[in-house]
């Protein structure tokens, strides 16, 4: 089995609880893996593997922990979890409702000591099989989990009444019911809890669930022959009928139709899509028929990229879940002390043996751990999951956590606030530069660059002559600049951006030919459809609005005026960009919103870094926030669930927090039957991720 280098995945079966995927990434982590994150309700772990260490080396070191872990790949993998846990809670409860009934029927059968211990006896050894081995592991390895108060709450009832049994001493000494109860109402919540975490990766299986397994590929002799999926190799040529999906990410080479791309987009309105268009893999083509050339495949589409980042959504935690962590990991041994402390006060007390050992043990089995690691997670991977179907890509917990506390959001102008699809309003020559020489040079250079001024200047001056252009630089947030076969250099850059003494009065874009100005043009952009609307919402929330561009002063205050935006920086150099950006972020928490395409330092430094985008794989990478399709009102969306997902955080947290807080004492000062006290620690996971569920239905 060859070193997995880069990403890896590994199933990992037996984890319970929060505390059991926090020790499965300590160990992986102090194995040396890196960007480890644990998948709770997939029972999954993935990582990065930088130093090559060897797949069966990564197996060893997760089944010291006493769990099962496997490679497998996802298509083949079979989660037996729920047939599993059902089998041993239906056995469990079977045995146990004979136990319970005879404190509620006179029947001699039912009050028989041996009856009783025969019933009990199969359940007490499914709770240590269940239990007792994770139990065991997790005291070896110094992290003790749950199961550690479940199995010893259990024991300590059995063994008790094994003895009472054994040595004759009568019904008062009887407790099988508390120990056969507690196991089965924690299978119970155990089963409860799993089919519930795996809805909240229901957006992960949806999305999975749209790769396409079968294609139409178009051979050299152009025949069509249908190929597996995971046969496409990039620059095949392949067809796409009405109704199929885009098997993978490409460009259409032939024909014409409507694309349904409401996967990554949120949007419902199919897309027109014409030859030169992008598709994404997994939409739809509802009308037409295309032709499309392969430009990515397999773990390079669009598709791959949204998957990994929902399933990455755990991968980094928000600070908030550092208190449940650092609470969680010292939970359990303070519950075994107060748990022993009961038991000798009671006694000291003059309490009778039974009043102190069902306390003590209602203490044990009350206490729950788990709804604390589960308070985030939970709620983390439904967000996430619930933006990707509104087309907003969020680059985990900790984005999730600031973007909710973002008070100033910087916007860019050019493609992000305004259209990109810029009108020549003039144009205009210096020297003895005709106007076909000057769109000769424009085309040739702006030809090499992906800015939405250069697209539109390429597409304005399509038909001018192309001349040979060598040594191509893009200067980011100026312009571009290459020489000719003379050695002569042009330049095609934004005219604020020169030095004032070789500015032009006017104008937005310079040509300059070895240095000098040899024409200047005019252009006009309009503001994008919603911008309005969302500045006015952003507003109301109380966030800050600011324009940050390069372009000239007069045309950023008109664009700034008309979408109602608080503050205005124009004419200013990528370097001033950032400096900018440093000091509203020594004030307050800053975002920026910027195409994806020039604009890279500036998402870098800010807090958060938006980035619109159709969808390039460069641009799903290079932001912790992606908009799918340049759509600003998604803005809304992203703070939205990033504010709910917070609040729902908090809730979680405070309901883990304030059950253990109550619960235990209650149980201490012997007011709760264990029985009482292992449903309700069996319920109060099921609480937390019911919490967390609730985001998906939740408007925003």
């Amino acid at each position: 089995m060859e070193n997995l280098r880069e990403r890896g995945e590994i199933s990992v079966k037996g984890m319970t609880c929060g505390n059991c995927a926090r020790k499965v990434q300590e160990k992986l982590e102090d194995f040396g893996l890196k960007e480890v994150f644990v998948d709770l309700g997939r029972k999954r772990a993935v990582f990065s593997n930088p130093l090559g260490i060897k797949p069966e080396q990564i197996i060893e070191a997760i089944e010291q922990l006493g769990y099962k872990a496997s490679f497998k790949e996802k298509s083949n993998q079979k989660d037996t979890k729920d047939f599993s846990l059902e089998i041993k809670f239906t056995v469990s409860m079977l045995l146990t409702l004979p136990l319970v009934a005879h404190m509620f029927l006179d029947y001699s059968i039912l009050h028989n000591k041996y009856f009783q211990l025969a019933l009990c006896l199969p359940v007490y050894a499914i709770g240590a099989v269940h239990f007792g081995k994770s139990a065991y592991h997790s005291l070896i390895n110094k992290l003790p989990n749950m199961d550690v108060l479940i199995f010893t709450g259990s024991t300590a009832a059995f063994f008790y009444s094994l003895a009472g049994t054994l040595l004759h001493l009568g019904p008062n000494y009887l407790f099988y019911e508390t120990s056969a109860s507690i196991i089965t109402l924690v299978l119970m919540g155990n089963l409860l809890e799993h089919k519930s975490l795996k809805q909240t990766t229901s957006a992960i299986e949806e999305l999975s669930s749209l790769r396409v397994p079968k294609a139409i590929k178009i051979l050299d002799s152009g025949d069509a022959q249908e190929i597996d999926a995971n046969e496409i190799q990039k620059g095949d040529i392949l067809l796409v009928n009405t109704g199929e999906r885009v098997p993978t990410d490409g460009e259409i080479i032939w024909g014409e139709g409507k694309v349904d791309e409401s996967i990554v987009t949120g949007e419902s309105v199919p897309v027109p899509k014409i030859r030169g268009d992008k598709v994404i893999g997994s939409t739809l083509l509802r009308e037409g028929t295309l032709k499309i050339k392969a430009t990515a495949v397999g773990n390079d589409t669009v598709l791959a990229a949204i998957i990994r980042m929902v399933e990455s959504a755990t991968s980094t935690k928000p600070s908030i879940q550092r208190i449940g962590d650092k609470v969680s990991a010292v939970f359990v041994p303070i519950v075994l002390l107060i748990a022993v402390v009961t038991f000798f006060v009671w006694i000291f007390a003059g309490g009778t043996m039974q009043s102190a050992l069902m306390s003590s043990i209602a203490v044990l089995v009350i206490s729950c751990p788990c709804a604390m690691g589960l308070a985030t997670p939970t709620a983390v991977v439904v967000a996430i999951g619930k933006a990707a179907r509104k087309g907003v890509l969020i680059r985990g917990g900790d984005t999730l956590e600031k973007l909710a506390g973002v008070s100033i959001i910087v916007f860019d102008k050019t493609g992000t606030i305004t259209t990109g699809n810029f009108e020549i309003k003039k144009i205009e020559t210096r020297g003895e530069i005709s106007e076909d020489e000057l769109k000769s040079a424009i085309v040739s250079l702006e030809k090499f660059s992906s800015h939405p001024i250069a697209k539109s200047l390429s597409a304005a001056f399509e038909t001018a002559t192309h001349m040979p252009i060598e040594k191509v630089t893009e200067m980011k947030g100026v312009g571009i600049k290459g020489t000719d076969a003379n050695g002569d250099e042009y330049q095609v850059v934004s005219a604020p951006s020169l030095p004032t003494q070789a500015r032009p009065e006017d104008g937005d874009i310079a040509v300059l030919k070895n240095g000098n100005v040899i024409g200047v043009i005019w252009i006009g952009d309009q503001l994008k459809e919603n911008v309005k609307e969302t500045v006015a919402k952003l507003k109301q929330k109380g966030i800050k609005t600011v324009l940050l561009s390069g372009d000239r002063k007069d045309k950023c205050i008109a664009i700034a005026n008309e979408a109602g935006i608080d503050e205005v920086h124009a004419e200013k150099s990528p370097e001033e960009k950032l400096q900018i950006i440093k000091n509203y972020q020594n004030t307050a928490r800053t975002a920026f919103v910027g195409d994806g395409i020039n604009d890279a330092p500036a998402l870098a430094q800010a807090e958060i870094g938006i980035s619109l985008s159709e969808a390039t794989e460069v641009a799903i990478q290079s932001s912790q926030v992606i908009l799918l399709k340049s759509r600003i009102n998604h803005l809304m969306d992203a703070l939205n669930i990033s504010m709910l997902c917070l609040r729902t955080i908090k809730q979680n947290l405070f309901w883990a927090f304030f059950y253990n807080v109550a619960a235990i004492p209650i149980a201490a000062f012997g007011l709760l039957n264990p029985m009482i006290a292992a449903f309700s620690m069996a319920f109060s996971d099921i609480m937390v991720v019911g919490n967390s569920l609730r985001l998906k239905i939740r408007k925003i």
